[in-house]
């Protein structure tokens, strides 16, 4: 029971924390201040306090502004729903529930330490997500403090401090290289501290997992899209939405998956 109360408040913090980032993702993008009084992105109007309420309001006025009538976004109900589940899986793994194993680096006692992380990290990831996907841009503002959180909780957990500094200078390597080869018509800056935030994060073995991960991800999406014609052979398709996807799977199920990969050289 108690388990369980842990993990519904979880949830609720996830859905308030989700509904706080729309605010911040919408104001951001249009360069507005941000502000916990959320307003119509159409008609400019303050949201009443039923909308405000997260997810339960975009439902309770069937997905449209009380004043204009235009349709809210996709994006609120989504994004909330996202930090919802990801905060209630996070949770889980740290009460150990469902399967979900610590990593190696990471005593017991730590567990809601991690959960910390792991919130805040993909808190900034999943607002990195909506931004490449809409706005294909990773912003600075985004990846250089979690950078900052990613390494100051691994160090608070225990993860030895080459493996952090490897990692990120690898994987932002990576895209650096890259940058310079194609003069920047491959990836972008913003690539590059995606790169280093996830090696940061993660250490290099599971950040190698996280990117490869990411290009099965971009590859099958890809695909799916040209074969839909939906997009052409020239069409910019966002990787850092891609990233993000892979490093989320890492957090959680990337030790089992590098050791299913090595099985088979065993």
């Amino acid at each position: 029971m108690t388990d369980a109360l842990y993990i519904v408040g979880a949830l609720i913090g996830g859905l308030i924390a989700g509904a706080v980032a729309n605010a911040l993702v919408m104001r951001t993008r249009e360069s507005l201040i941000f502000t916990t009084s959320r307003s119509c992105s159409i008609c400019a109007q303050p949201v009443s306090s039923t909308e405000f309420l997260p997810l339960i309001g975009y439902f309770m006025v069937k997905g449209r502004c009380h004043k204009c009538k235009a349709v809210i976004p996709w994006q609120y109900p989504a994004t909330e729903i996202v930090f919802g589940l990801l905060f209630s899986v996070f949770a889980a793994r740290a009460l150990g529930l469902w399967g979900l194993e610590l990593p190696d680096f990471v005593m017991g006692d730590q567990a809601w330490l991690l959960f910390v992380r792991d919130a805040l990290i993909a808190s900034i990831l999943v607002l990195v997500f909506v931004f490449d996907y809409r706005a294909y841009i990773i912003p600075d503002r985004l990846t250089v403090p979690a950078m900052v959180i990613a390494i100051i909780a691994n160090l608070a957990l225990g993860m030895d401090v080459v493996s952090i500094l490897l990692g990120g200078f690898l994987l932002g390597g990576f895209f650096a290289v890259q940058f310079l080869l194609t003069k920047g018509r491959w990836v972008g800056g913003g690539d590059i501290r995606m790169g280093m935030l996830i090696g940061f994060l993660l250490g290099p073995s599971l950040g190698v997992v996280a990117l490869l991960l990411s290009y099965i991800a971009g590859a099958i999406i890809g695909l799916g899209l040209l074969v839909s014609k939906k997009r052409n052979m020239a069409s910019h398709v966002p990787f850092g939405t891609f990233m993000v996807m892979g490093t989320i799977v890492t957090m959680l199920w990337g030790q089992r998956i590098l050791d299913w990969y090595l099985g088979f050289f065993n």
